[in-house]
C-alpha cells in the first residue's frame, strides 16, 4: 500500500508537465474503441428497434404463412376467435403491363380491408386503397411512364393507378427482392388469374391479439391444434430472424475489422509508452540512483499509462457514439429498421474492456523493461539501448492480458471458429512482419560497403541499434494486410458477378408456368427469332422438416449450411440426371423407378449436416410429410445461375401433385424486351425475371457491403498511420542528432534527405510486399473455403497496395527529415 501511495504521488506530480509523449496512446486507443463502440451500438440499436416495433414489422402479433395454399377454414376460424383483428395478405410475383405494352416484374401484394393491423400505409396522394385500384413504388411508375389515373394490367385484370407507395409498414419482413412493390385489394386477386395450382404464392394471416394476451402461448396452442401443417408461424418478438442474422453477421465482420484497428493501436500504445519512458529516462535514472525501488518506478508509470488509457477509452466511447448517430443518419435508407440509438451498457462495457486489455497487453513489456534497467544504464540508453527484459512475473502478466483479449474476442463472437482463425491469423501476421523486419535488417547489413554515402547511411539506419524497422513494418503491415484482403475479396466477387456470370447465365427465368401451358410455352419461346435455348423443369416448394428422424430445428449443422433448414426450398423430379449433373456419391435411380421415394441431395449440405447416401429426409410438400431416402449426392454449381435444386426427387407421387414449371430462356441481349413481351402476352400468368436486373441488384448490395468493410478496414490503416507517426516522432530526437552531426562533418542537406528517404522507401516497399502476400493468402482462404467461390489473382490491387504503403512511409519519413534538417547545430552541440 505504501508503494502504491508513493507511486500515485509521483504519478500526479509527473503528469503536471503534460501528456505530450502519450498522445499517441490516447489517439490509438480512442480510434479502436470508437470503431467497436460504433458498430456495437448500431447493432444494438437495430435489434432494439426490431424488438420494440416487432408487431409493425411483422404486420401483427402473430403471423402464419403458407405456400401450400390458403389455410383451412377451421384454422382461420380458430385464429379469428382468438384475435382482436385478423388480416389476410397474399404475395407473389407478377408482370405489370402499361397501356403501351411496356412491362416490368413486380412483387405483388394483395391486402384486405384490415391491412395494416399496425403502422400506416403511406400513399401519395394520401388515402386508402379501393377495389379496382393499384398502388406501386415510384420506380414502377417511372419505369412504365405512368401517372395516377392511368391504367395498368396485372395478369388478366386491369387496374387504375391510384398513386405511389411512400411507406410500407411491414416491408422488412416481406421485402421486394426481385422487383419493386405493387399492391392491390385482396378482393381483386381472383380476377388476375395469377393464383393457379402450384403457383409460387404465399398466403399470410396476421393476428392482432387482445390486450394482455400471451403471443407465444397462442402460437404454441396454434401449433398444437394444427400439427404437421408445413406453415411458418412467427411472433412479433422474433419478427425478422433473417434481418437479425444479417445484422449479427455484418456486425461480427465489422467488429473484427475494428478489433484489427485496435490491435494495430496496441502497437501504438507500446510505441507511445516506450517513447514516454525515453523522455522520462533522466527522471527514472535519478529516482533509481536516489534509491527508488523498481516496484515504485513500475507502479508510478503504470498508474500514468492506465489513467491515460482510461481517458483514451472514454474519448473513444464518446466518439463512437457520435459516429453511430452520424452513421444511422447517413445509412437511413439502407438499414432494415430505424435504429433506436441509446446508451447500451453491454456495448460500452465490452468496448472499454477491449481497450483496457489492449493497453495492458502492449504496455506492460516496455514498463517492465524500464523497471529492470539500472540508473547508470538509463543515462546512456538513448545512445546504447539496453537489452534488459521484464521479470518473469510481468512476462506472464503480458501473456495473460493477451490471452484474455483473445478469449474475449472468441467468447463474444457469433462464429467462434472464425474468431479463432482471426486470432491465429493476427498472431501469424504479427510474426510474419516481425520476421520480415529481421530479414530486411539482415539484408541491409550485407550492403555495408556500398560507395554512395546516402545509400550506405540509409541502409545503416535500418539495422542500427534501436532502429524502428520492426515497429514500422508491423504497424503499417497489419492495416495494409486488412485492406488488401478486403479489396481482393470484393474484387473477386465483383468480377464473378460482372464478368463471369453473364456469360454463363440465361437472360430470363420464367416462373408459374402451368402444366397445361408447358408445351405451348416451349413452342412460343422457341419461336422467337433471337432465342437460342429454352430449358424447362417441373417445380414444387418443399420444406425439410426432419433429417434421419431428428426435427429440423434440432439438427446439428455447420453455420454455412443451416440456411437450408429455414423456410421452403425448391424441389423438382427427374427420371434421368439433369444436364450438367455431377454425382459424387451414390448412383442415379433407373428411369422406370416407381418404388420408394428417392432423392438426389446437395453434397455440400450433406457434408455440413453429417449425412450421406442411405440417410433419410422428411420433406413437407403441399402440407403432406413425405419420407425420402438419399440415393446420391451432387456437386451443384450455383454460380452458373442455371436451374439448380437442392432436392431432385424420383418421379412417382410428385408427378400427380399440383405443381408448376420454371424455365430459362437464352436470347440476344439487345432483343430481351421483345422476348419478354411476346411470352408475357401469350401467358399473362407467367412472370419473367430478367437475370441482368437481378445481377445489378446483387452488385449494388455488394457495393454497399464492400464500402462498409472498406471504411472499417480503413480505420486499421488510420491506426497504422498513427503508429507510424508515433514511431517517427519517437525517433525524432535521434534523427535530429544524426542530422546535426552529419551536417557538422560536411554532409549536405540533399545527401541527408536522400539517406532518410532510402530508409523509409525500403521500409514502405517491404511492408507493402509482405502485406500484399499476407492479404492475398487471407483473401484466398475466405473466397475458397468460406464463400466457396473460384479465386482470381488481381495483381493491380496488390500493386496499388505496395505503392500506397511506400508513398505513406515516404511522406511521414520526409516530414520527419524536413523537421530534423531545420534544427540548428549549435544549441544541440552545446547542450550535449
Amino acid at each position: 500500500m505504501r508503494t502504491l501511495l508513493l507511486a500515485l504521488r509521483f504519478a500526479r506530480r509527473d503528469l503536471r508537465g503534460g501528456v505530450k509523449g502519450l498522445r499517441i496512446v490516447l489517439a490509438c486507443l480512442a480510434l479502436g474503441v470508437a470503431a467497436i463502440t460504433a458498430v456495437g451500438t448500431l447493432r444494438a440499436g437495430i435489434e432494439a428497434g426490431i424488438r420494440a416495433d416487432g408487431a409493425r414489422i411483422l404486420g401483427g402479433d402473430i403471423e402464419v404463412a403458407s405456400q401450400n395454399g390458403p389455410l383451412p377454414q377451421a384454422a382461420q376460424e380458430w385464429m379469428a376467435a382468438r384475435s382482436a383483428r385478423l388480416s389476410r395478405v397474399t404475395a407473389m410475383r407478377a408482370m405489370a403491363v402499361a397501356p403501351d405494352g411496356e412491362r416490368t416484374l413486380v412483387e405483388l401484394k394483395a391486402v384486405d380491408e384490415a391491412y395494416p393491423l399496425f403502422g400506416e400505409l403511406v400513399l401519395d396522394p394520401p388515402g386508402r386503397l379501393a377495389p379496382g385500384e393499384i398502388v406501386v413504388e415510384r420506380v414502377v411508375a417511372d419505369r412504365l411512364g405512368l401517372r395516377p389515373g392511368d391504367g395498368i394490367r396485372i395478369g388478366d385484370a386491369r387496374f387504375t393507378l391510384r398513386g405511389v407507395i411512400l411507406a410500407e409498414p411491414d416491408k422488412v419482413t416481406s421485402p421486394a427482392i426481385l422487383g419493386p412493390r405493387a399492391m392491390i385489394a385482396l378482393a381483386d386477386l381472383p380476377a388476375t388469374g395469377l393464383v393457379q395450382p402450384g403457383s409460387l404464392v404465399t398466403w399470410e394471416y396476421r393476428m392482432a391479439l387482445p390486450e394482455g394476451a400471451d403471443r407465444r402461448a397462442v402460437a404454441a396452442a396454434l401449433r398444437e391444434a394444427f400439427p404437421q401443417n408445413g406453415w411458418r408461424i412467427r411472433t412479433s418478438d422474433a419478427a425478422a430472424p433473417a434481418v437479425n442474422r444479417f445484422v449479427d453477421r455484418a456486425a461480427f465482420f465489422l467488429t473484427l475489422a475494428s478489433l484489427t484497428a485496435l490491435l494495430v493501436g496496441g502497437i501504438g500504445v507500446a510505441t507511445g509508452v516506450r517513447s514516454w519512458l525515453d523522455q522520462r529516462a533522466r527522471t527514472i535514472a535519478t529516482l533509481r540512483c536516489l534509491g527508488a525501488a523498481p516496484g515504485v518506478i513500475f507502479a508510478t508509470y503504470l498508474v500514468q499509462v492506465v489513467a491515460l488509457a482510461l481517458a483514451g477509452i472514454v474519448a473513444g466511447l464518446a466518439a463512437g457514439y457520435g459516429l453511430t448517430v452520424a452513421g444511422a443518419a447517413a445509412l437511413a435508407d439502407a438499414l432494415p429498421v430505424p435504429p433506436r440509438i441509446g446508451l447500451y451498457p453491454e456495448v460500452l462495457g465490452l468496448a472499454s474492456l477491449y481497450g483496457l486489455l489492449t493497453a495492458l497487453a502492449f504496455a506492460l513489456w516496455p514498463l517492465g523493461r524500464a523497471m529492470e534497467i539500472p540508473g547508470a544504464a538509463l543515462f546512456r540508453d538513448a545512445l546504447q539501448p539496453s537489452g534488459a527484459r521484464p521479470r518473469a512475473m510481468l512476462v506472464a502478466a503480458t501473456v495473460a492480458a493477451g490471452a484474455a483479449l483473445a478469449a474475449l474476442i472468441v467468447g463474444t463472437a457469433e462464429n467462434r471458429a472464425f474468431a479463432l482463425v482471426f486470432v491465429g491469423g493476427a498472431l501469424v501476421t504479427l510474426s510474419l512482419f516481425r520476421f520480415g523486419a529481421f530479414g530486411l535488417m539482415a539484408v541491409a547489413r550485407r550492403f555495408r560497403g556500398v560507395r554512395r554515402p546516402a545509400l550506405r547511411l540509409g541502409l545503416a539506419n535500418l539495422h542500427r541499434p534501436g532502429a524502428p524497422t520492426p515497429l514500422i513494418l508491423v504497424s503499417l503491415g497489419i492495416g495494409l494486410t486488412t485492406l488488401a484482403a478486403v479489396a481482393l475479396i470484393e474484387g473477386n466477387l465483383r468480377r464473378q458477378i460482372s464478368e463471369q456470370l453473364p456469360e454463363a447465365a440465361p437472360n430470363f427465368y420464367f416462373i408459374d408456368i402451368q402444366s397445361d401451358q408447358a408445351r405451348d410455352f416451349d413452342r412460343v419461346a422457341a419461336a422467337q427469332p433471337t432465342v437460342s435455348e429454352v430449358k424447362r423443369v417441373p417445380s414444387l416448394r418443399a420444406r425439410i422438416v426432419a433429417v434421419n428422424g431428428v426435427p429440423a430445428e434440432q439438427v446439428r449443422t455447420t453455420p454455412e449450411t443451416a440456411w437450408a433448414l429455414r423456410g421452403d426450398r425448391g424441389l423438382t423430379y427427374a427420371a434421368s440426371p439433369p444436364e450438367g449433373t455431377r454425382v459424387v456419391e451414390g448412383a442415379w435411380w433407373p428411369a422406370d423407378h416407381r418404388g420408394e421415394q428417392l432423392v438426389s441431395f446437395d453434397a455440400n449440405l450433406a457434408r455440413g449436416w453429417g449425412i450421406g447416401v442411405g440417410d433419410t429426409l422428411k420433406v413437407n410438400v403441399l402440407g403432406r410429410d413425405i419420407p425420402m431416402r438419399i440415393a446420391n449426392l451432387r456437386d451443384i454449381e450455383w454460380r452458373g445461375l442455371g436451374m439448380n435444386f437442392v432436392l431432385v426427387a424420383s418421379p412417382g407421387m410428385l408427378e400427380a401433385a399440383p405443381h408448376t414449371h420454371i424455365a430459362t430462356v437464352r436470347s440476344e441481349a439487345a432483343q430481351e424486351g421483345a422476348v419478354l413481351r411476346a411470352i408475357s402476352e401469350a401467358f399473362p400468368n407467367v412472370s419473367g425475371i430478367r437475370v441482368r436486373d437481378a445481377l445489378e441488384q446483387v452488385a449494388a448490395l455488394l457495393s454497399r457491403i464492400g464500402a462498409a468493410l472498406s471504411a472499417t478496414a480503413s480505420l486499421t490503416l488510420a491506426a497504422g498511420a498513427l503508429v507510424l507517426a508515433g514511431a517517427v516522432a519517437a525517433g525524432q530526437r535521434r534523427r535530429v542528432r544524426d542530422a546535426v552531426v552529419l551536417k557538422t562533418v560536411g554532409a549536405t542537406r540533399a545527401q541527408i534527405r536522400r539517406a532518410f528517404l532510402v530508409e523509409f522507401g525500403l521500409l514502405g516497399a517491404t511492408a507493402g510486399v509482405i502485406a500484399a502476400a499476407a492479404g492475398t493468402a487471407a483473401a484466398w482462404g475466405v473466397v475458397r473455403f468460406i464463400m466457396r467461390a473460384d479465386w482470381v489473382f488481381l495483381p493491380g490491387t496488390l500493386a496499388l497496395t505496395v505503392l500506397a504503403c511506400t508513398a505513406l512511409t515516404l511522406a511521414f519519413g520526409y516530414a520527419g527529415t524536413a523537421l530534423a534538417l531545420r534544427a540548428r547545430a549549435a544549441p544541440l552541440l552545446r547542450n550535449e
